[in-house]
C-alpha cells in the first residue's frame, strides 16, 4: 500500500467513485458517473491523498484551501472533505494515516486552522477537533410576517438568478469573512460552483447603496414550500428587508424554511410569528462542524483577553509542546518553553475548543480534554472569552 497525491483529473477514476459510494445513493446510474469530469474544475486546487494498493483506491481524503475568521483575524484554513474508504478496506487504519499526512502537509503550507463535517465526532475529536454550533432551521408561515408588509423600511431589494447576482453575493461573503467569528469561505475555483449550477434565486437587500443582507432560495411548488439557505445579514435592517420580501409570498407558498445562524432568535422576528426552530446534529449525514488548531505559533496576534498562562498541549503530532500564552496586550503572544511545568494540560481538542470559544475551561476538564485547575481556568477564561462561531460554508 502506498500514499499517493491525486490531481483533480485523476480523481475522476480514483477518488470520485469512492466518494460517490460513501456519500451518495449507490450504485450511481451511468449517466451520473459520466458527470464526474464536470466536477474537476471545482477541485483543481485541492490537496487530495489516496491510499492505493495494486491499482485499487482503498481510501482517500481531500483538503480545500479556505479562509476562516477566528476572533477577528482571518487565517488560512484547511477544509477537510471527501474522507472515504472502500468498504473492504475500512477499520484498517487507512483513513488515520491519510488524515495525519494531509493535515501535516496543509499545516506546512501555512494553514493555521482546520474545519470538517464529521461522520462521527468522537473519531475526529481524537484528531484534535472540537465541535462547533450547528446552524438552525426555522419554519414558519409567511402570513406571520404580515406586519412587515405595512412597515416602511429604508432600503431596497433586488431579485436575480444566482448566476447574475453572484459577484455581489461573493463580495458580501468576503465582507462577512472579515466581520464574523468562525465564518469561512471557499477559494474562488470552488465558490463559483454556486454560480455555474444556477439552482437558486438570490434576493439582495441594500441600504444607502451597501449590501446589508442576502438570501439564496428556491420554491418547491405553488402552495408548497419556500426553501432558503442561510439568512446572511449585517444586522436588523438587512434581516427585516429580507423577511419583508419573504412576506410577499403569502399567497404563493404555505410554508417557509430558512437556515439561520446559531445566535438568531426567530421567535422575536415579529409579534404574531409562529415558528419551529431546530438544530439536528446527528451522524453520519447531519453533524455539526468541528474545528482544530494546526499551529499555535500561527495564532500569534489573535485578539484575546488579558489572561496569561503556561500550558502543555499533549498527544498531538502537530501542536504538542509547552507554551506561554500571554494576552495582557490584547493580542496573543505565543512563546515556546523548555520548562515542562504548566498551569494547565490540554489536548489539541481542548485547546481548539477554547480558541474557538465553544467551551468554558471547566467544561474542557469535565469533557476529559485537559487538566485545568481552578486558577488556570480563571486565566484561560480571561484569555479566551466564550464566542459563538458560525462556519457558513458546508463541504
Amino acid at each position: 500500500m502506498e500514499i499517493r497525491h491525486i490531481d483533480a483529473e485523476e480523481r475522476v477514476t480514483t477518488t470520485f467513485p469512492l466518494q460517490a459510494y460513501a456519500f451518495d445513493s449507490s450504485p450511481l446510474p451511468p449517466a451520473e458517473e459520466e458527470k464526474f469530469p464536470e466536477y474537476v474544475p471545482y477541485n483543481s486546487g485541492n490537496l487530495t491523498l489516496a491510499a492505493v494498493d495494486a491499482g485499487t483506491t482503498l481510501a482517500a481524503a481531500s483538503a480545500i484551501p479556505m479562509r476562516q475568521n477566528v476572533r477577528g483575524s482571518v487565517y488560512p484554513m484547511a477544509g477537510i472533505a471527501a474522507v472515504a474508504a472502500h468498504p473492504l478496506a475500512r477499520r484498517q487504519g487507512h483513513v488515520r494515516t491519510l488524515l495525519t499526512q494531509l493535515l501535516g502537509e496543509m499545516r506546512d503550507r501555512g494553514h493555521v486552522v482546520s474545519v470538517l463535517y464529521p461522520f462521527r465526532p468522537s473519531f475526529y475529536e481524537r484528531f484534535g477537533y472540537a465541535s462547533l454550533p450547528k446552524s438552525r432551521k426555522v419554519t414558519f408561515s409567511p402570513a406571520g410576517l404580515g406586519t412587515l408588509l405595512r412597515t416602511d423600511l429604508p432600503g431596497e431589494i433586488t431579485l436575480d438568478r444566482v448566476k447574475d447576482g453572484y459577484p455581489a453575493y461573493r463580495d458580501f461573503t468576503e465582507r462577512l469573512l472579515e466581520q464574523r467569528h468562525g465564518f469561512a469561505v471557499f477559494p474562488d475555483y470552488r465558490a463559483v460552483r454556486l454560480r455555474d449550477e444556477n439552482r437558486h434565486w438570490l434576493v439582495t437587500a441594500r441600504a444607502a447603496g451597501d449590501v446589508v443582507g442576502a438570501l439564496l432560495y428556491r420554491i418547491a411548488a405553488h402552495g408548497g414550500d419556500l426553501l432558503a439557505e442561510t439568512l446572511l445579514t449585517t444586522g436588523p435592517l438587512g434581516r427585516a428587508l429580507l423577511l419583508q420580501f419573504i412576506a410577499r409570498h403569502v399567497d404563493q407558498v404555505s410554508r417557509v424554511t430558512v437556515t439561520v445562524t446559531p445566535e438568531e432568535l426567530p421567535e422575536l422576528w415579529a409579534t404574531d410569528l409562529d415558528t419551529v426552530t431546530e438544530a439536528r446534529a446527528a451522524g453520519p449525514d447531519s453533524s455539526a462542524p468541528m474545528a482544530r488548531v494546526l499551529s499555535v505559533d500561527g495564532l500569534a496576534g489573535l485578539a484575546v483577553g488579558p489572561g496569561r498562562l503556561a500550558v502543555s498541549v499533549v498527544d498531538d503530532p502537530f501542536i504538542a509542546g509547552h507554551y506561554l500564552l500571554d494576552g495582557t496586550s490584547g493580542k496573543l503572544d505565543v512563546a515556546r518553553r523548555e520548562d515542562q511545568s504548566a498551569g494547565a494540560t490540554l489536548t489539541a481538542a481542548g485547546l481548539s475548543a477554547l480558541v474557538y470559544g465553544v467551551l468554558d475551561p471547566e467544561e474542557v476538564a469535565i469533557r476529559g480534554l485537559g487538566t485545568v485547575p481552578d486558577r488556570a481556568a480563571e486565566e484561560l477564561r480571561a484569555l479566551f472569552p466564550r464566542r459563538l462561531p458560525f462556519v457558513h460554508s458546508e463541504f
